[in-house]
């Protein structure tokens, strides 16, 4: 190792050690590593390989799953991180619901230590939400995710391209068959995304209905490829 790498390294160490140990928002141990610590880290439910490349399902041989190949959804490829399971579940929803806004951040590095640098898209574009929720929420989770996520690949944050057009009843308020039939029409886009490569970018994947009904949108504005980025991924039994 050069000498230049090996003084860099020592920094990084001694601001580390100068900054305040903080508890780790699961199991309270102090220390350095950020919201949660290396142990808990390496606990947590990440996503099953090999997957399904169009849904992230997890799935033998990595072959795209029955369900996209009977029912293909308008994205293209899907990223996750985690398994919604415990605790990824909690502090998502402590991210939504309890204002532990610091997780965006944290989940926006998780994302992009999945992304290839090579093969980055044009764009990011965060899963809008209605006026009214936002206004009620103060905040939209998808963007606290989206736009240090797109910061930090140096790419675009089109936060206002797209906007929810009707304010759908919450998807998880309803039976999975049910929640496609929810976002219809949902969404429109006003930019021209002619040619362009785009990710969306959203908290949870479920079904997919709520990404498949703003990739919709997107496409119908020219859009050629797209992302859908979640951080994590329901696992159907």
């Amino acid at each position: 190792m050069s000498i230049f790498w090996q003084k860099t390294l020592n920094i990084g160490t001694i601001i580390r050690q100068l900054v305040p140990a903080q508890p780790c928002v699961l199991c309270g141990s102090m220390g350095h590593s950020g919201l949660w610590c290396k142990a808990c880290d390496a606990a947590m439910p990440r996503l099953a390989l090999p997957r399904c490349p169009v849904c992230a399902h997890p799935g033998p041989g990595g072959e795209v799953c029955g369900q996209c190949l009977k029912n293909p959804p308008l994205f293209d490829r899907t990223i996750a991180v985690f398994s919604y399971q415990f605790p990824v579940d909690r502090l998502i929803q402590s991210l939504k619901y309890h204002e532990q806004l610091a997780l965006g951040r944290v989940f926006a590095e998780k994302l992009k230590a999945c992304t290839e640098p090579n093969d980055l898209p044009d764009c990011v574009i965060p899963m809008p939400l209605h006026p009214s929720r936002l206004k009620n929420r103060g905040f939209n989770q998808a963007r606290l995710i989206a736009a240090p996520l797109a910061k930090s690949l140096h790419r675009p944050l089109l936060d206002h391209a797209c906007h929810r057009v009707r304010d759908t009843p919450s998807q998880t308020s309803l039976p999975w068959p049910e929640r496609s039939k929810n976002m219809r029409g949902a969404f429109s886009c006003e930019m021209d995304l002619s040619g362009m490569r785009v990710a969306l970018v959203d908290d949870v994947l479920t079904t997919g209905a709520s990404l498949n009904a703003l990739a919709d949108a997107v496409k119908k504005q020219g859009a050629i490829e797209i992302d859908a980025w979640v951080v994590a991924r329901t696992v159907r039994d």
